[in-house]
């Protein structure tokens, strides 16, 4: 069995075959119609979303399978407690698949070490979301035909932004892309994330979208996350620090492709939705296709369960409060090593740096 935690967890190729299939549903959908006939997917959103979630729906029914699972996690039994290990044990004897958005970072691969189905990782707080990662690799490939030879902006929030990580981790293993870091510096990306992806990529960091929108072949506008900050205060003074509007469009080139995970705020004008640039909205459509491609490699393999990652290191457990670890006692604390002169390692779950003891 195999599940998909990290858009990592795909070789390229896998990644490729992804998107072979995705653009043969797009050009053939009635022969993909009936493939999952009689399978259950369960969504388990203990996080509320609109996209992700329905995307999700939409695709397994088009499939024509079946949907069972909930969009609140007040609605499920996590709100008398139960852990989820144990909701992925219980769900495992209802359904075939599961697709788990969670607030806390790490749950979905808590989920997958405890199931006997397939998890697919449809949000983990601020730590990745690898089905957006597929729309937006097909979205890319689709608008520019290739994955290689491209200067990708990514703008806004670029912390917390869990998109932004993933899709910059899939960048990584192609040729010829450059990046263009565009945020504030309360914002800007995570130091792991450069350390681990961006040490063979090319890479420049600015505060003005105006200077690098030229450059430009593809702009990921995010939005600010009013969520992911605990000082209310911090996010009233940088929600608006980047606006995309008609006037700084004039500077970018006439083919660029600007992408947005969504929901938009007011990050993106309106007015942009008319630009032949923007992109945004056939990026939603493209995740339902990605993600029936995923539903189809995951329930059709027979591959067996992977290894738990990392290992224990004594005396040492995650103090971040967005791990999964924060909430729950059941997940053993485990890391893997990453600098191993310096004693560094990363716990395995949310990614937070540790001094080995």
């Amino acid at each position: 069995m195999k599940s998909l935690i990290d858009v990592l967890d795909f070789s390229v190729e896998e990644l490729d075959s992804l998107l072979t299939t995705a653009c043969d549903i797009i050009e053939n959908p009635a022969k993909y119609s009936e493939c999952c006939k009689h399978k259950k997917l369960a969504t388990l959103f203990f996080e509320p979303s609109t996209r992700t979630r329905l995307s999700f729906e939409a695709a397994m029914l088009e499939l024509g399978g079946s949907v069972i699972g909930f969009s609140d996690g007040s609605n499920s039994s996590a709100s008398k407690g139960e852990s989820v290990a144990d909701t992925a044990k219980v769900i495992s004897c209802y359904a075939d698949i599961i697709a788990m958005r969670h607030p806390k970072e790490g749950a979905p691969l808590v989920a997958a070490m405890n199931a006997t189905i397939p998890v697919i990782n449809a949000g983990d707080g601020g730590h990745a979301h690898p089905t957006q990662t597929l729309a937006d690799l097909l979205t890319i490939y689709r608008e520019k035909g290739r994955l290689t030879d491209l200067t990708v902006g990514f703008c806004g929030d670029l912390k917390y932004g869990r998109t932004v990580h993933s899709l910059i981790a899939a960048l990584s293993r192609y040729t010829g892309i450059k990046v263009v870091l565009i945020a504030p510096e309360e914002l800007g990306l995570p130091k792991y994330v450069k350390q681990e992806f961006m040490q063979n990529m090319s890479f420049v960091e600015t505060t003005s979208l105006e200077e690098a929108l030229s450059d430009l072949d593809i702009l990921y506008m995010t939005r600010v996350q009013k969520e992911r900050f605990d000082c209310l205060e911090t996010y009233e003074r940088l929600k608006d620090s980047y606006i995309l509007d008609t006037a700084k469009m004039q500077l970018a080139k006439s083919d660029m492709c600007v992408l947005h995970p969504l929901p938009r705020v007011n990050e993106i004008a309106v007015a942009i939705d008319n630009d032949p640039r923007a992109c945004y909205f056939k990026q939603v459509a493209n995740g339902k296709y990605m993600r029936m491609a995923l539903i189809l490699k995951l329930l059709s393999e027979d591959a067996p369960i992977s290894e738990i990652p990392g290992v224990k290191q004594e005396g040492l457990v995650c103090t971040n409060p967005r791990c999964i670890t924060s909430i729950e006692q059941e997940p053993e604390h485990r890391f893997r090593l990453e600098d191993a002169k310096k004693g560094i390692c990363r716990c395995v779950y949310c990614e937070a740096e540790y001094k080995a003891l």
